[in-house]
């Protein structure tokens, strides 16, 4: 009998959505956990066996702590295959929207004036700032489709697979009306895909909460935001939003193009 793969999930610094999606899913839930043996899954069951070697770890939530750090390293160093769950762990999410600048320690003590002892705080920085990642499974939160797609890859020893294409893509799937045409400020051509749209399906502007479309058409999409006098200063604050340190990238290629 082969033997089965041994999993964890694991989290950090998000509101845990990665994971409760993955619970949520009853219909399928038995169907993760009998197809390897889960040592470590918080959420969905109180028996952790934290010292067993992994064949496949998935982490949700960003840095924010010196002792998230090296408990990540400890995951890191047991797995033979690390993947970066959400938003929040690709990208630094939310709490990584002002990673561009230098005054974190500002910021953070005019939110929590008071030391802690507990902990030593750190400005949130996604997985791939301290140990290597193996893949990514965007979202916020992720889509359990994709999530059950990549993970039955790699349970079988097969690489993990993103949708190579925008939410554009999507969105022309379901026959929705173009929000750009609308003059609706829609990052759906800079964001990848794996929502199915959700937003715009339901006439609201994509947020880029999947993160950045590598190969995006920036210039066609540029041109439309400034037909619309929509100032650069609206779409920096969008894109900062989710995609955490990897929104500099897409900023300063908007900028060169601007």
């Amino acid at each position: 009998m082969e033997r089965k793969k041994k999993v964890g999930f694991y989290e950090f610094t998000g509101c845990a959505g990665d994971l409760l999606t993955i619970v949520h899913n009853e219909d399928y839930l038995l169907k993760v956990w009998n197809s390897a043996e889960i040592v470590s899954f918080r959420l969905a069951s109180s028996q952790r066996s934290e010292n067993t070697p992994l064949d496949l770890a998935f982490v949700e939530g960003s840095i924010t702590a010196e002792e998230q750090v090296e408990e990540l390293k400890k995951i890191r160093e047991k797995s033979k295959i690390l993947v970066a769950l959400g938003t929040c762990a690709a990208f630094g999410g939310l709490q990584a929207m002002y990673s561009h600048k230098k005054d974190f320690l500002t910021r953070f003590n005019s939110v929590y004036p008071q030391k802690f002892n507990i902990l030593k705080p750190l400005d949130s920085k996604p997985l791939e700032a301290y140990v290597k990642v193996d893949y990514y499974i965007p979202g916020c939160p992720i889509d359990f489709k994709v999530f059950l797609y990549n993970y039955t890859r790699l349970l079988n020893d097969i690489p993990g697979e993103l949708p190579s294409y925008p939410v554009c893509l999507e969105c022309k799937w379901r026959e929705n009306d173009c929000l750009l045409l609308k003059k609706i400020p829609c990052l759906g051509p800079l964001t990848r895909a794996g929502c199915e749209a959700r937003c715009p399906t339901n006439n609201l502007p994509c947020v880029g909460c999947f993160g950045p479309y590598e190969d995006a058409n920036i210039s066609s999409w540029l041109k439309i935001f400034q037909e619309n006098n929509i100032p650069l200063k609206e779409l920096e604050k969008k894109i900062r939003l989710f995609w955490g340190v990897k929104a500099n990238i897409f900023l300063n290629k908007i900028k060169k193009q601007k």
